[in-house]
């Protein structure tokens, strides 16, 4: 994707927050320039539509956090590791960002290219865990098991949204129950959905 600009930055920043709090992909013009700060000429000249500003930002937003969660994989091979750890990366950056989670908890289920970020890595990772025996379901429960990933973690997001939970306690009560529903151990399970998370690795 095309290097944004200040401007397009800030717009794309407003658009989130906007679309988290009123949970529509439609955004009154007005409203929009008014939260990025900017004339609205400016929306003008750099949104063409409200439904391509919103596919711009769900994209980029996908691609930012699939990228930097690869990063941080660089090194750790093991699969229940990567999954743990990844649960939490996204559990911990909606504590970190609320208006990102808010989003995401809204839209990542039906936005094609925010449900690819959710689906392709943990994918990736649970095949190479069920092949090493690492998990242990039927093969043809695969497309299950993906989407009680991709709910949990969006479920764990939500109880730090609303204040339910910290984000260490639902990212790692959420990594736990995960891991031990694909067949890893209880105790190993709850070592690693508990060891220290690292950074999630910035992009250059």
């Amino acid at each position: 994707m095309a290097q944004l600009n200040q401007a397009q930055r800030r717009i794309h920043k407003a658009a989130i927050r906007l679309f988290a709090e009123k949970g529509v992909t439609q955004l009154n013009i007005s409203d929009l320039a008014q939260e990025a700060g900017v004339a609205r000429g400016t929306i003008y000249n750099n949104v063409e539509t409200m439904e391509q500003l919103f596919e711009q930002v769900a994209s980029q937003l996908s691609m930012e956090m699939h990228q930097r969660i690869s990063r941080s994989f660089i090194g750790l091979e093991d699969p229940a590791e990567r999954l743990a750890n990844g649960i939490r990366f996204f559990v911990r950056r909606t504590h970190e960002e609320p208006h990102w989670g808010a989003f995401l908890n809204r839209f990542a289920l039906s936005d094609a290219s925010m449900r690819e970020m959710f689906y392709s890595q943990a994918t990736a990772d649970v095949l190479k865990g069920f092949g090493a025996g690492r998990y242990r379901f039927p093969q043809t429960h695969l497309a299950s098991v993906i989407s009680l990933i991709a709910s949990a973690t969006l479920g764990a997001m939500f109880l730090v949204i609303e204040g339910i939970k910290t984000w260490r306690e639902a990212g790692s009560e959420t990594a736990e129950l995960v891991l031990r529903a694909l067949g890893v151990p209880e105790e190993e399970a709850r070592e690693l959905a508990t060891t220290e998370l690292p950074p999630l690795p910035a992009l250059d």
